[in-house]
């Protein structure tokens, strides 16, 4: 069967970041075919591939499926022996609930630091609600990796969908230069460089798009992308 994932811009679009590396760790053959975000044309071009509108959306024959933990699970189902969820039903719980909540939380961190990996940002004051969520991520990394990482350097110690989830956050982590614990500065550094990641962010810096956050946010409108 032949398998596309829709996506949206490289640098930008953090769930198409998620879903990518979800398919790559299933082992899946598939092709990736890029939507512009932020474009007057974007919600009629999505649309066209998937129902709800958004990205990341799989399609596999003729099995469309969309949203990241959909998306995960369905390629958990499909490739059981990939390693998108780990082995031992104990971690396998962990990872699941750690990932939605990544799915379903982190509002005001998301708002403050939309992805944008090859931004370099340093300092600034965050709200107490990101540093809320700032604290929540780090306890739930040193966790892991305290309780489930020895056999490796992420979370459940081989590369798992868990980490999938939470790469876009490794990314705004970094780009908005966050300090953290040294367990959590070790994890981000291990994100970055694992072959996957890598070839993702290598590729966002040919992102024909850019995007002005902070511009749109003073003048309180919408980000619109631009060309290059």
């Amino acid at each position: 069967m032949t398998a596309t994932l829709y996506i949206g811009n490289r640098n930008y679009s953090s769930w198409s970041l998620r879903g990518w590396l979800l398919v790559r760790l299933s082992g899946l053959e598939f092709q990736d075919q890029t939507i512009p975000l932020f474009t007057p044309d974007t919600k009629a071009q999505v649309l066209a591939v998937s129902p709800s509108g958004m990205v990341p959306c799989l399609h596999h024959g003729r099995v469309v499926t969309w949203d990241s933990m959909a998306i995960a699970e369905y390629l958990h189902e499909q490739f059981p022996q990939a390693g998108i969820w780990p082995r031992d039903p104990v971690q396998r719980a962990h990872a699941r609930s750690i990932s939605a909540e990544m799915h379903s939380g982190f509002a005001d961190l998301r708002r403050a630091m939309p992805m944008d990996i090859h931004a370099s940002k340093r300092g600034g004051t965050q709200s107490p609600e990101v540093q809320s969520n700032l604290r929540r991520i780090e306890q739930i990394w040193t966790d892991c990796r305290t309780r489930f990482g020895a056999g490796g350097e992420f979370l459940f110690g081989a590369w798992s969908g868990a980490d999938c989830m939470y790469a876009p956050v490794v990314m705004r982590l970094h780009s908005n230069g966050v300090q953290m614990n040294v367990t959590t500065q070790q994890y981000v550094a291990a994100v970055r460089a694992q072959k996957d990641t890598a070839e993702w962010i290598a590729a966002a810096r040919s992102d024909p798009w850019v995007i002005d956050w902070e511009a749109a946010a003073r003048a309180g409108v919408a980000p619109v992308a631009q060309r290059k």
